[in-house]
């Protein structure tokens, strides 16, 4: 066996030979980032080796070449086995205590009518807890008091949850992170494939369920409450994540005609799942309306009040999977489409999460100079979703990207502002666009990006057309979500993502998965009224559509 130490964290792990050092970081719970699953390809598992530690390693079956090496050298964590003591240093921008997560979201007036309740016994100075009519417990003295739920909104990419007070309604804390299955795979579609196995869904059921008791502990620190007195979780996520954070095998969703195991509007015990909360503790999810369109868009029906709303309005949570609702005076349609991790900064050359140092606004001023902002105000280190939105919606606006997602050669571009023109630079034979000096913009991104928002807008264009309506019959646009949020109405447009005819109707609704999840916490009838309302939504498949690969195409195109 050898020893594996990770810094600057000073974790430390016994491995045996062949070992790669991204099954190393996992073992010893290290957050290291393999979109690809330890294919290679994606290139985001980089650390840093000293010249003594990369002698102790193969990479890709042979021994690497130090010579002449003066200090750490990068190398891919998923193609080098250990063969030998190692130390590796995780590059800092790995790191994610900074992480910019949205945790607030619209939220109507909710009646306080919670599923968990108490009742004090004064004859036997006991204080019995109910969840609905059935004794889940009972407990010495008068524990009134101390009566909490939490809602966790758990996203393909990241994790928000909050604590909230039963009795009065309020959210006392709250607390984020990411979601820790995205270390073994970044999208829907490969956690689906990696949970197939049952030794994949022990490990993606662990990780998760060990991040949310992450989370509880941090919200119990905050609150100063115990643990013990949080009686129910609400799980408010896609069709996935809910069949993955209760260990239920996700591999019905992955093939025809993708039906969930789980339907949802039912409780699971917290104890059964591992969750430190109260021991008579119950997890309720909310009731799921499709394999793709889940339970965290249930929650936004709830926060946003779509199926009271009159006229058209259209619900789109845009996220690694597009999910959205078409709403006409209470009758709704929903579909989803694999957006991909483009937005989350994923498959970019310097993407990044959005956290400290990610470009999160970008705006070409009509003199052509640049405002750029970054999160914290940091120095620039790479692209969060909403910064590349805006850049090449910007640039597209501009006439630096063509119609086609082409940069415009800087010899065929004399019209452009020099301090665009200056900023097209050759770069590995091809053209690209220096965002900062340590950031910029390929060719390669903006086809991601035409590959993500092509699909969201095709998924919009099949809703439209099977509903009857023309894009200037919609009447309100809501985009919901944490990454939805930090969007720019303007740059959706220019980019095509939204059709032009939606200029002026779009709000940005937050995180109403979380905030719906609440509402689902704190009013029990709620709940009945969602599995009835869940059940007349019609389903639109979009691969049951011969021309959608046609429509996905022209959808492409800026």
């Amino acid at each position: 066996m050898f020893t594996v130490r990770f810094l600057p964290g000073l974790q430390s792990v016994a491995v045996a030979p062949g070992t790669t050092i991204l099954e190393a970081a996992r073992r010893a719970g290290v957050m290291l980032e393999s979109p690809c699953n330890g294919v290679g390809t994606c290139g985001k598992c980089t650390v840093r080796l000293d010249v003594e530690s990369l002698w102790q390693v193969n990479i890709r079956g042979a021994r690497p070449a130090p010579h002449g090496a003066a200090g750490p050298v990068e190398i891919l964590s998923c193609q080098a086995e250990v063969h030998g003591d190692v130390t590796v240093e995780i590059p800092t921008g790995e790191q994610h205590d900074t992480l910019q997560v949205l945790s607030h979201g619209e939220a109507g007036a909710i009646e306080l009518a919670p599923c968990i309740r108490k009742v004090y016994l004064e004859e036997k100075q006991a204080t019995s807890v109910f969840a609905g009519e059935r004794l889940l417990a009972t407990e010495a003295g008068d524990t009134r008091p101390h009566h909490a739920g939490m809602v966790v909104d758990i996203g393909t990419t990241t994790l928000v949850a909050a604590l909230v007070d039963l009795t009065s309604g309020r959210e006392i804390a709250t607390a984020a992170a990411l979601n820790p299955q995205s270390r073994q795979a970044q999208d829907v579609l490969s956690r689906i494939h990696f949970a197939s196995e049952e030794t994949g869904l022990q490990t993606m059921h662990a990780d998760l369920v060990e991040e949310i008791n992450r989370l509880t502990a941090d919200l119990s620190r905050q609150s100063g409450l115990d643990s013990r007195h949080i009686y129910e979780i609400v799980y408010s996520g896609n069709t996935c994540m809910l069949h993955l954070a209760t260990g239920t095998s996700p591999a019905s969703l992955g093939r025809y005609p993708y039906t969930p195991l789980l339907r949802g509007s039912q409780h699971v015990t917290a104890a059964g799942q591992g969750l430190h909360i109260a021991d008579s503790g119950l997890i309720y999810l909310p009731p799921v309306i499709s394999g793709y369109v889940g339970a965290d868009l249930t929650s936004g029906i709830v926060a946003t009040g779509l199926h009271r709303r009159e006229g058209t309005t259209l619900l789109v949570d845009i996220g690694t999977n597009g999910e959205m609702i078409l709403a006409r005076n209470g009758e709704l349609r929903a579909t989803s489409t694999a957006a991909g991790p483009a937005f989350e900064g994923m498959n970019i050359s310097c993407g990044m999460r959005a956290s400290r140092g990610a470009v999160e606004y970008f705006a070409v001023d009509g003199d052509g100079s640049l405002t750029i902002r970054t999160i914290g105000n940091a120095r620039a280190t790479g692209l969060c979703g909403s910064g590349l939105l805006d850049i090449v919606g910007e640039l597209v606006a501009h006439g630096v990207i063509g119609g086609n997602g082409r940069f415009l050669a800087p010899d065929r571009a004399p019209h452009l502002p020099v301090s665009l023109l200056e900023r097209l630079v050759p770069r590995e034979g091809k053209t690209a666009f220096q965002v900062t000096e340590d950031v910029f913009l390929s060719q390669k991104d903006i086809r991601q990006v035409q590959l993500a928002k092509g699909a969201i807008r095709a998924g919009i264009e099949f809703l439209l057309q099977n509903s009857g309506i023309a894009a200037v019959q919609v009447d309100r646009v809501l985009i919901a979500g944490s990454f939805g949020y930090h969007l720019q109405e303007q740059s959706l447009l220019n980019l095509g993502l939204l059709p032009r005819e939606f200029a002026g109707r779009v709000d940005f609704v937050g995180n109403t998965s979380k905030t719906g999840g609440q509402a689902l916490l704190l009013n029990q009838n709620l709940r009945n009224e969602m599995t009835a309302l869940v059940s007349a939504v019609e389903v639109i498949e979009l691969a049951n559509f011969p021309d959608f690969d046609r429509v996905f195409v022209k959808c492409l195109g800026f």
